[in-house]
C-alpha cells in the first residue's frame, strides 16, 4: 500500500515548476546573473541605439546610453506606409502559421501517440531527418512546387513553407504530452459513440492546452521573424516586416541603423507581450512535452 505524503497545495503546482525553479547556491546565483547580463546586453544596445541620433551612434566617443533621447527613429517607422503594410502581412502570416501548425501537429501527434499502424516509426524518423535539412535546401524545392501550383507570391505559400519547419518540433512536443494521457479516455469516448476527431477536439485538446499554446507560440515566432522564406516566396505586396525593414533601412554602402533598431524594438514588442502573457502555459507545455508518462 502506497501512502501519499504530498501536501495538497504542492500537488496543485503547474507542471515543470520544480524544473524551472531549482535551488541555487550563491555561486550559482552569481553565475546565472552574469549570464543574464550577458544575454541582455545586445537587447540594451538595440534599445539604446533606437533612441540616439545618427551622429551620436557613429561618434568616436559614443556613450553607453542616449544623452539626448529622440523619438524620430520610431516616427520614421509609422510614417512609412509600406512598413505598416508589411506589419499587416506579418500578422496574417504568423497567425496563419500558428493556426495551421497547431491543427496539423495536433492531428499528427494524436495519430502517432494513440494509434498503431504500419509505417508509424518510419514516419517519425522522417520527421527527425527533416529537422536536419538546411532551410536553403528545402527553399528551392518549395519554390518550384509553389510556382508549378500557382501559389507563389501568396499568403498560403509563405504559411505552408513556415509550417514545414514548425511541424517536426510541434508534433513531437504534442506527442510527448498526449503519450501521458491514459488510453481509458479514448476508450470511454468510443463507448459514448464519439468519433476520433470529436474525441480529439472535445477531450484531448482541452487537456493539453499548455502544449497547444507552446506550439502556437513557436509557430508564430517562426513566421514573425523569418527573412529568407518571406523574401523568396512572398510577392512585393505580401512581404513581411523583416523583408520590409531590410529594404527600407539597409542600402548599398549605407544603413540607417538608428531607424532600423527602432523598428526592431517595435516589431519585438508583440512577441514580448505574447510571451509574458502566456509564459505560464509556455513553461508548462515545454515541461509536459519533455516528460513521457
Amino acid at each position: 500500500m502506497t501512502i501519499n505524503l504530498w501536501h495538497p497545495q504542492r500537488q496543485s503546482r503547474h507542471v515543470g515548476e520544480g524544473i524551472t525553479r531549482p535551488p541555487l547556491t550563491i555561486p550559482g546565483k552569481i553565475g546565472l546573473s552574469v549570464l543574464t547580463l550577458f544575454g541582455l546586453l545586445p537587447i540594451y544596445w538595440l534599445v539604446a541605439t533606437a533612441f540616439m541620433d545618427r551622429e551620436d551612434v557613429f561618434a568616436s566617443d559614443r556613450k553607453l546610453f542616449p544623452v539626448q533621447p529622440t523619438l524620430e527613429n520610431f516616427q520614421s517607422f509609422f510614417d512609412d506606409s509600406t512598413l505598416l503594410d508589411n506589419l499587416g502581412n506579418s500578422i496574417v502570416v504568423s497567425a496563419g502559421t500558428a493556426v495551421v501548425s497547431v491543427l496539423l501537429s495536433g492531428l499528427m501527434a494524436y495519430s502517432l501517440s494513440k494509434f498503431r499502424y504500419r509505417g508509424r516509426n518510419a514516419f517519425m524518423v522522417m520527421f527527425l531527418i527533416g529537422q536536419l535539412l538546411p532551410g536553403a535546401l528545402l527553399l528551392v524545392t518549395l519554390y518550384l512546387m509553389f510556382s508549378a501550383s500557382g501559389l507563389l507570391h501568396t499568403y498560403l505559400a509563405v504559411i505552408l513553407a513556415f509550417t514545414t519547419f514548425t511541424l517536426p518540433l510541434t508534433v513531437f512536443l504534442l506527442k510527448g504530452i498526449i503519450d501521458g494521457l491514459p488510453d481509458e479516455l479514448i476508450e470511454a469516448a468510443k463507448v459514448d459513440g464519439l468519433s476520433n476527431l470529436t474525441t480529439l477536439f472535445r477531450i484531448i485538446f482541452p487537456l493539453i492546452v499548455p502544449g497547444l499554446v507552446t506550439a502556437a507560440m513557436f509557430a508564430f515566432m517562426r513566421g514573425w521573424s523569418d527573412l529568407l522564406f518571406a523574401l523568396t516566396l512572398a510577392g512585393p505586396d505580401k512581404q513581411t516586416l523583416p523583408v520590409g525593414m531590410t529594404t527600407a533601412f539597409i542600402h548599398e554602402g549605407a544603413a540607417d541603423w538608428p531607424a532600423l533598431m527602432a523598428s526592431s524594438v517595435i516589431t519585438s514588442l508583440p512577441l514580448a507581450v505574447i510571451f509574458i502573457a502566456l509564459q505560464r502555459y509556455f513553461v508548462s507545455g515545454l515541461a509536459a512535452g519533455a516528460v513521457k508518462g
